[in-house]
Order: C-alpha cells, then sequence, then structure tokens
C-alpha cells in the first residue's frame, strides 16, 4: 500500500517551537502543548529535526546514540506521549534518520579508536586518503587515532561515515528504525541517505569535489531496498522521504517509484540554489526566475512521467527564509507569502510546510555577527573577510543566507521573546514578532489561505493524484503548470514579481470556475493581469 498522497507535513525545529521549563530550549512537551494548534492548521504529519543525544556540532545530525532522547528535550516518557498525543489530533509523527554517519562520541567509533577490529569495520578506513572534499569544507579524510589509517566524513570531521557494506552495520541500523516503530513512528525522513552506498575501491574524483565518487551509486538502490523490507515497509500508512544531496531525475524516479519499493518520495534542493551567483551560497544575487521556472519545470514534469514522488517545500532549518529571497516583503509579504505556498500546495507532490511559514515568518533582521550563534555563519564571515570584504559587505551576506535566519524562536505573540519561552532563548527571536505572530494571524490571510490549501488536497483528488505539465513557459513572470486527472483539469498560475503579469487564457479555462487565489473580485477573460505576486487556480 502506498502513503496517502493527500496528507501535509509541518516541520518542526525542536529547539525553536515552544519551551516549556524556561531555560531558553524549545522541547518535546511544548510541541505537546501546540498540537491543538497543528490540528487546527490542518496538517498530517509532525517532522521532528533530531533529538537524540549528540555533542550538538551539527545541530543534533552527529549523533552519539541513535535510541535516546537528549535531556535537553525532554525524557523519553516525554516522546512517548507526544506521540499518542499527536495520533489524538490525527498526527502522526515523522523523525530525522542520520544513517549515513555518526558521531565520533558514539560508542561504535570509540570502541573502534580503542583497536575493537568488530567496530573498526563499521567505518570506513583506508592507508590513503582520496582528493574527496568534505561539505563543510578540507578534506574529507582525517586520521584514525595514532593507528595511520585515515577515516571517511564526508561532513563534519565528528561525523564518521558509516560503512554500509557491512551486514553488521546495516542490522544496527535497521534495529534503530524498528525500535522508534515500536514507539509508534510512522513517517521517516533519511537524511542524505544517497550516500551512504560508496563503491568498495575508493578513488581520486577532482570533478565536483569528489562527488560523482560517493552519490548515488548503484547499490545505494540495494541498500533502501533492504531497509524497506526490514523496517518500514512492513507499515500501513506510514510515510518516508530521502533527502537527496546533488541527485538527478532518474535516480529520484527510481528512489521513490513504488514499484521500486525504496521511498516514497525524495527532497532535492536546485531550486534553492538560484539566488547564488556561480554556484556559492555566500554571495547576495537576487534570484534567477527563468532558472526557477526551468527547473520546477523539468522536475515536475520528469517525476510525473516515471511515476516518480517529490517532497515539495520552500523552507527549511538550514535555508533562509522563502519570502526574503522570492518576494518584496515590505511591499506584498501577504500576497508573496499565499503566492509560494498555492506554487507547491496545488504542485504535484507531498508539500512541507516549515514552522512559522504559515503565518508569513521573516528573515530576523539581526544587528550585529553578536546575534548569530550557526557555526557556518560565522565561520563563512570570517572567510569573506580574508576574501577582503568589507565588515559591513560580509554581514549583508551573512544576514542574507545564515541559516539562523529559519532557527529563530517560533513568533507566538507579541510578548517579549515573542512568546516563545519566559527565559533568554538559546536564539534571539526576529524583530517582527510584535507584528508578525500566530495570535494575529490567525485572524490575517496567511493562515487562513494556508488552510484552504490543506483542505483543497484532501477534497480534490485531482490535487493529490493528477500528473504535472508545464504551462506559459515563455512568460518572463508567470510560474504556471496544469494539473490533470480523469478528465478534469486545473491550471495554477502565479505570478512571482510586484509588477503586473498579463497572460491569454486559453478559451476552455475562461470558462472554468476559480478554485482559489489571494486576490478578491477575479474575472477570467482572454487577456487576464494578475496581480503582484497573484496566484490564480483554475478548474475545469
Amino acid at each position: 500500500m502506498t502513503f496517502d498522497k493527500r496528507q501535509v507535513v509541518y516541520q518542526i525545529y525542536p529547539k525553536s517551537y515552544k519551551d516549556t521549563t524556561g531555560n531558553g530550549v524549545g522541547d518535546l512537551r511544548g510541541i505537546i502543548e501546540k498540537l491543538p494548534y497543528l490540528q487546527e492548521l490542518g496538517v498530517d504529519v509532525i517532522w521532528l529535526n533530531p533529538f537524540y543525544p549528540s555533542p550538538q556540532r551539527d545541530n543534533g545530525y552527529d549523533i552519539s546514540d541513535y535510541t535516546a532522547v537528549n535531556p535537553l528535550f525532554g525524557t523519553m516518557a516525554d516522546f512517548e506521549e507526544l506521540t499518542q498525543a499527536a495520533k489524538k489530533h490525527g498526527i502522526e509523527l515523522m523523525l530525522d534518520m542520520v544513517l549515513n554517519h555518526c558521531s565520533t562520541e558514539h560508542e561504535w567509533f570509540q570502541r573502534a579508536l580503542a583497536g575493537d577490529k568488530y567496530y573498526q569495520d563499521f567505518f570506513i578506513l583506508r592507508d590513503q586518503p582520496t582528493d574527496w572534499v568534505s561539505k563543510f569544507g578540507g578534506n574529507a579524510w582525517a586520521p584514525f587515532g595514532d593507528t595511520g589509517l585515515y577515516y571517511l566524513h564526508l561532513f563534519d570531521v565528528t561525523q564518521a561515515d558509516l560503512n554500509w557494506r557491512n551486514p553488521h552495520v546495516r542490522e544496527e541500523m535497521f534495529k534503530v528504525v524498528n525500535f522508534w516503530r515500536e514507539k509508534g513512528v510512522k513517517g521517516f525522513r533519511f537524511d542524505v541517505i544517497n550516500l551512504i552506498g560508496k563503491d568498495e575501491a575508493l578513488e581520486d574524483c577532482p570533478i565536483s569535489d569528489g562527488k560523482p565518487a560517493y552519490t548515488d551509486r548503484p547499490i545505494n538502490h540495494d541498500y533502501l531496498k533492504m531497509l524497506n523490507q526490514a523496517t518500514f515497509g512492513q507499515d500501513q500508512g506510514g510515510m518516508t522521504v530521502g533527502e537527496m544531496s546533488f541527485t538527478t531525475i532518474p535516480n529520484c524516479v527510481q528512489y521513490s517509484n513504488p514499484a521500486s519499493q525504496e521511498l516514497d518520495m525524495v527532497f532535492n534542493f536546485h531550486h534553492l540554489k538560484v539566488d547564488y551567483e556561480d554556484g556559492q551560497k555566500w554571495t547576495v544575487k537576487a534570484f534567477d526566475f527563468e532558472e526557477l521556472k526551468n527547473l520546477f519545470h523539468t522536475w515536475g514534469e520528469g517525476m510525473s512521467a516515471g511515476n516518480g514522488w517529490s517532497a515539495l517545500f520552500w523552507n527549511n532549518h538550514d535555508q533562509p527564509r522563502a519570502l526574503n529571497r522570492f518576494v518584496d516583503v515590505k511591499n506584498f509579504r501577504a500576497e508573496g507569502a499565499t503566492m509560494l505556498a498555492a506554487a507547491i500546495h496545488l504542485s504535484r507532490g507531498t508539500p512541507y510546510i516549515y514552522m512559522g511559514e504559515e503565518i508569513g515568518m521573516i528573515d530576523p533582521d539581526f544587528e550585529s555577527m553578536a546575534d548569530y550563534v550557526d557555526v557556518e555563519s560565522i565561520n563563512a564571515y570570517q572567510e569573506l573577510l580574508a576574501s577582503g570584504k568589507s565588515e559591513k559587505e560580509a554581514f549583508a551576506i551573512i544576514q542574507t543566507k545564515s541559516r539562523d535566519n529559519s532557527r529563530t524562536p517560533m513568533q507566538w505573540d507579541g510578548s517579549e521573546h515573542a512568546g516563545f519561552t519566559t527565559g533568554t532563548p538559546w536564539l534571539k527571536a526576529g524583530q517582527s514578532y510584535p507584528e508578525i505572530n500566530v495570535e494575529k494571524e490567525k485572524s490575517g490571510k496567511i493562515f487562513r489561505f494556508y488552510q484552504e490549501l490543506i483542505a483543497l488536497r484532501k477534497n480534490l483528488p485531482l490535487i493529490a493524484e493528477g500528473d504535472y505539465q508545464a504551462a506559459f513557459q515563455d512568460s518572463d513572470k508567470v510560474y504556471a503548470f496544469e494539473r490533470q486527472l480523469d478528465g478534469q483539469k486545473l491550471l495554477v498560475l502565479n505570478n512571482f514579481f510586484s509588477q503586473e503579469a498579463t497572460i491569454q487564457l486559453p478559451a476552455d479555462y475562461q470558462t472554468g470556475q476559480v478554485l482559489i487565489t489571494n486576490y478578491d473580485g477575479v474575472e477570467l477573460a482572454e487577456h487576464l493581469v494578475l496581480k503582484p505576486y497573484q496566484t490564480l487556480a483554475i478548474v475545469l
């Protein structure tokens, strides 16, 4: 049985959602407290970023114990209560599984370092490093104690890659997933899962920092089939998503086509690099609409044709807020927020909402580097200065691109620290919280529009199940697509600019029904004028 395509996922960064203890850090009990709010929004699944014990070198994606709860976030009893309470609100949990690597503080790595041969084979050890570059900079290999060997770490030096060629490693990973399944968890998000299948012989690869040598290798698909069969494939009504790094459409079709029996859906990140100058993150550049539109069309049509399935999103814990990237937020925040939402919620795939997106949260507008906590941002600032940028120029780039932009506390109300904590928050709240918060937005435009989009997906099979076809590809302002199912058709028009855009509406759609729009008083006509950031969906 395939997963339910009518469902919508809501991502929570636990550290920043709701603090119930006053220590300035969000916790599991804070999520329990807000379940009625999430039920009111209408979401079906909550994806939680890692809350396991961790040295926190990479925000909990460096796990030192896969089957425990970090005391910072609460107890296992809190987690069990959250799972049961969520089900009572019609919501399932999706947990982050980081199976490509573990923390060097994990017992397995420590025992390997101490000379235990059984555990040494849990890691990828070689006499000589390759030329691969870590995704966090520097060589992807580090000395393995004083053994003369090197261990592979595609990410931070404290995140040692696991050797999936070892059947004992696979067994341990399957046990982890099954441990949480037994706790009642129905959803799993697999971190950088297309990197687990390394070649047996690891060789130099100067192309793209070595990525082709360890990404989307054929054996990766074999491992995902094994994972499916040994764990979540036995469940009814579950949901799995794989985060795919540096991936391709053919691989993503294979990962997510039900016939493959691997995963339900895949994330890719290409569309969130369209405001990178020369592919470099730490730059400031207006987004390239043509590139964005073409990526959406290429992936939309490619995944549709191959019966693959995409996870659709604008925001997450690693990205600045999409509103600041794609919209004139000073003048059109509500219009831009609702247009961006419709552009993915009416498309083919499963929509993901990142906390705060449903109330139109924006970047925090911090005033100095002292406000930032993210190690990547702090390092990048120093590198920008070293490259010759002035302090003002370097800070402007950090303000635009920092991961902390999305990690600021959820803005619940206009009280101090946005109602997130009674203490001092681990990261300052964004300056906008007196105006942009749940309490105010519940009677505003954005929250209600999200509720409407979520309801449409549940009630209209055309949205949940229809195919994807590009439309108006020559428009320089409008991203448009068509959905079809059983003779029913839907045209979705999204104006990505603060100027009006005119399109020539096909005759059949001129007599169609307006399904949803973010402006009042729309009349369908041959020459249709879309207002700034207008979204308009017409159904036949």
